[in-house]
């Protein structure tokens, strides 16, 4: 079994959204379609979130979540999510399917400062 929340650690790199993750074999993946304007709004609060910031994301709320998406449907083996309150759509690539064993129906995600 998964995690519950999973985290990961976005950044800039040449103008992208991207992170890191080599338990799962992801080095500098992209943010693409959308989800960079949506990081965009959930970084507005976080001093220089370009050098870095913790995303939490979970198929159930948690304490503090800052949005909630909801799915839309496939295409292209990723998933379009809707943000309801902006009004905005982004699309996940087939990443997603190394935290989750399939596209949740709802995704509630926080954006928080790294401690350094």
């Amino acid at each position: 079994m998964s995690n519950s929340i999973i985290v990961i650690f976005p950044y800039r790199y040449q103008d992208m959204w991207v992170f890191d993750d080599s338990k799962v074999g992801l080095i500098q993946e992209p943010f693409v379609s959308g989800m960079p304007q949506i990081i965009d709004k959930l970084v507005t609060e976080i001093e220089n979130a370009d050098q870095g910031f913790k995303l939490l994301a979970s198929s159930t709320p948690f304490p503090g979540f800052q949005i909630k998406m909801t799915w839309l449907n496939e295409e292209y083996q990723g998933n379009w999510y809707y943000w309801k309150e902006e009004d905005q759509k982004g699309w996940l690539c087939p990443a997603l399917l190394k935290y989750f064993d399939e596209p949740p129906n709802e995704l509630f995600c926080k954006a928080e400062k790294i401690d350094r």
